[in-house]
């Protein structure tokens, strides 16, 4: 690492060190260039150390809580006596420290620089960066990709206070439960987290303004996993507004459109992330702004010749993995390799909630906006010895257009994102049903759901109804 305060010059420096940042790094280091990259955190950003990875962590030991106290089903006598959440933190942190130590390595190995320390766009092809001393050190680039990613959302009116009303960062480190929680927003966060409280005990509820649980996803999908969650006792106010949130003695009153009024021990706001891209010197270079996100084009290329941009900072989908993609694609063509725009209706989607919901390509409303003359199938993982061994209800629906090629697979299930990687084949080569209804899938697995689907679909159902 360079001496504080010293200036620099390389090919590429990368202002934030998150998914998007250090993927850039990475292939841009393999591909020959000399590579700075700017974290004020850690190297990692949300996904490592407050989204992706620890909320995994916490739905795994939600799972080992739910395998104990349905272990009689499966002829097994157990006992389940307690959550211990300083220990159940203390392995989350330890499945992240692993992995950071492990990606801080792989960076060192291939000659990075990372400088610790506030950074900021100070002209086209120059970032300063406040170091922890009190220094400054600017380093010139021959190309600035922009990463400095997302933080949670909040609503106007709404007081975040770390304690009553918190965000996932804060959900992510209580050292207790909740005797209670309403949970503001029914994307993957809030599900998740609604997951995780409900199996450890919490009494949930969740509030969202759109109709449905995860509403982006395929209606029937929502549906399965509504009723999964009504089953667990997780209470859904769906299709409505929170008006007015007070904090009280004992813990948050939300009252409702119409007046409905709920109280809990704490209120998680789960509404989404909002771009970082404030007081960065980004608009004052001449980068376009719209609503606190970056404007790229296809390539991800901004208004700026020299200057990229890349994952939450830009609106496309605030995905770890959409992040990776879009660093590479930055770093190859920054080498002159043939490049290929992300397809971003390919990318596959999963909320790791008990049960999985994940989908890829299209939904069937989504296929008719777009003028397809849709077919589908759906496969019931009732008949699935997989998924019986499991004893996990859901489906796979497949969308296709007439006559022509799969579009989108849509899944609920226990696991089921280990399934959409091959969906994604499926619809990023355009197959169609007939060609994949000939691919033969191991028994028993929940992987026979996706070619059971396909079957169906190509007119010869096997173990389901026609």
């Amino acid at each position: 690492m360079s001496q504080p305060g010293t200036d620099s010059t390389v090919d590429l420096v990368v202002l934030g060190g998150g998914s998007g940042g250090y993927a850039a790094a990475l292939r841009a280091s393999e591909l020959g260039m000399s590579v700075v990259m700017v974290e004020k955190d850690k190297v990692g950003g949300t996904c490592l150390h407050r989204g992706c990875i620890p909320t995994k962590a916490l739905l795994h030991s939600a799972e080992t809580v739910d395998v104990i106290k349905e272990a009689a089903q499966f002829g097994v006598n157990g006992t389940f006596e307690s959550v211990d959440m300083p220990k159940v933190n203390a392995y989350k942190d330890k499945v992240v420290e692993g992995l950071y130590k492990g990606l801080t390595g792989l960076v060192k190995s291939r000659k990075i620089e990372v400088v610790q320390g506030h950074g900021r766009l100070v002209s086209p092809t120059a970032v300063e960066v406040a170091l922890e001393d009190g220094s400054t050190r600017r380093v010139e680039a021959g190309h600035v990709l922009l990463a400095t990613g997302s933080v949670p959302r909040s609503i106007p009116g709404i007081e975040l206070d770390g304690v009553r009303v918190i965000t996932s960062d804060d959900a992510l480190v209580k050292d207790d439960i909740p005797a209670s929680a309403i949970i503001l927003g029914a994307g993957a966060i809030g599900c998740e987290f609604a997951s995780v409280w409900r199996s450890f005990g919490t009494d949930v509820t969740i509030v969202e303004a759109l109709p449905h649980l995860v509403p982006l996803e395929e209606e029937s999908s929502s549906k399965l996993l509504e009723r999964a969650f009504r089953k667990r006792g997780i209470k859904q106010e769906l299709g409505t507004k929170s008006e007015k949130v007070e904090v009280t003695a004992t813990g948050v009153q939300v009252t409702l459109e119409g007046g409905k009024v709920l109280e809990a021990e704490l209120l998680l706001v789960a509404i989404g992330r909002g771009p970082v891209s404030a007081d960065l010197g980004y608009e004052q270079v001449g980068v376009t702004v719209n609503r606190g996100f970056v404007e790229v084009d296809a390539y991800l290329q901004t208004s700026v010749p020299t200057i990229s941009a890349v994952g939450d900072l830009i609106p496309t989908l605030q995905l770890a993995h959409v992040g990776f993609a879009e660093g590479i694609l930055v770093a190859e063509r920054l080498a002159g390799l043939p490049v290929t725009p992300v397809d971003y209706d390919g990318v596959p989607r999963v909320t790791y909630s008990h049960p999985e919901v994940a989908s890829v390509g299209l939904t069937s409303k989504v296929a008719k906006e777009r003028g397809y003359e849709v077919v589908e199938a759906t496969y019931d993982l009732a008949g699935n010895g997989k998924a019986r061994i499991l004893g996990t209800a859901g489906a796979v629906k497949v969308v296709a257009a007439k006559d022509g090629p799969v579009l989108g697979v849509h899944m609920v299930g226990e696991r089921v994102g280990e399934l959409i990687a091959e969906a994604q084949l499926i619809t990023t080569w355009e197959a169609l049903p007939a060609e994949v209804a000939q691919l033969i899938h191991p028994h028993p697995t929940m992987s026979e759901a996706v070619g059971e689907a396909h079957l169906a679909l190509a007119g010869k159902p096997l173990h389901s109804h026609s």
